[in-house]
């Protein structure tokens, strides 16, 4: 099995990387403060201004680290990588059946939504003796009303469309009731709705930061295992979206950031004073929150959970890989259907 390697994250401004050798040494007004030996890195995200040298990039992109840059507030700006790695064959028949995706859909929006009502499903049973009842009737019927969405997902005859139209139904549903599984008394991180570009409250600008976070994992995971990130099944294609790492990111949204996000909230650990209010009426985490949210990250993934199709145990870090390894089998007819992963 793959070796979970670390992926850097660099939220210092004006931090200095270089390459010593075989090593990356990062820096802070002339004074070094790490140095990781590459062979232990997979990626390495980048926060504002931050310098790179071109040795480091350079070889960077020749050992497969993808380096990701994006603003201070976590908005992707670019990505720097290699040659495209992977056999043209396993692109072919991605592109292939990309043009008659139902199969691969309906595994995904099964792995979706299954996970979304799991996380529903995990407070009742943890939390319903201290809920109002009208918060538990609310859970309990948005947990219903998923488990007849996924009912009509299994249906050998629904369209892609039809699935697609279902994955947005339940997704209206979760967060819906998103609010209830939040126990914090801060009113400032009480959920309304889904806002993004920007995020309007502190709760979706957590949430949007560790979907970031999250992409570019499932993007280098398309990329080690030679597929096509930009070309999905359940995303349709649009030019500069990588379609489909946002497809293999949606059975984790719920059990890994969003969980993620309530935790910290419920456990205290981010309070109101951890986010700043733009004037455009966008909502940002602090610095200090940001590091706090990235080290949280970085601990969440070393998680281990059992792997339901593989029967083994693997780092949470881990399943954007595996997943993405599922997906090239089934696609070189290796396997024959793309096995969702589903969190209990």
């Amino acid at each position: 099995m793959k070796k979970l390697l670390n992926t850097v994250y660099v939220t210092t401004e004006g931090a200095a990387l270089r390459l010593q050798g075989e090593t990356l040494v990062a820096e802070v007004e002339g004074a070094e403060k790490t140095r990781i030996p590459l062979h232990m890195l997979t990626g390495l995200v980048a926060f504002g201004p931050v310098l790179l040298t071109p040795a480091l990039i350079a070889a960077c992109a020749g050992r497969g680290i993808a380096i990701a840059l994006l603003s201070r507030n976590g908005r992707f700006e670019a990505r720097i990588e290699g040659p495209m790695s992977g056999n043209v064959l396993l692109r072919r028949a991605q592109y292939r059946l990309a043009d008659s995706p139902e199969d691969i859909v309906r595994s995904l929006v099964l792995g979706k939504v299954s996970n979304q009502r799991a996380v529903l499903r995990r407070h009742l049973r943890d939390y319903a003796t201290d809920m109002p009842a009208a918060q538990r009737q609310a859970l309990d019927a948005a947990c219903d009303r998923m488990a007849r969405i996924l009912r009509r997902v299994q249906l050998s005859d629904s369209t892609t469309d039809a699935m697609r139209g279902s994955e947005g139904e339940a997704a209206t549903i979760y967060f819906a009731v998103f609010d209830h599984l939040i126990r914090s008394p801060d009113p400032d991180l009480r959920w309304t709705t889904r806002s993004r570009r920007p995020p309007l409250d502190p709760m979706n600008a957590l949430v949007s930061f560790l979907y970031t976070l999250l992409t570019h994992d499932c993007r280098s995971a398309c990329e080690a295992v030679g597929l096509d990130p930009a070309v999905g099944f359940l995303h349709r294609d649009r030019p500069g979206r990588p379609s489909l790492a946002l497809d293999l990111m949606e059975e984790l949204r719920a059990p890994l950031a969003d969980r993620l996000a309530l935790s910290l909230v419920n456990r205290r650990q981010l309070r109101s004073g951890d986010f700043r209010r733009m004037e455009s009426g966008a909502v940002l985490l602090t610095d200090d929150a940001r590091k706090a949210v990235l080290t949280a990250w970085q601990e969440r993934k070393r998680e281990e959970r059992r792997h339901p199709f593989l029967e083994e145990k693997a780092p949470f870090g881990l399943v954007p890989y595996l997943q993405a390894q599922l997906l090239a089998r089934h696609l070189r007819s290796d396997i024959d259907a793309y096995p969702p992963w589903f969190w209990s």
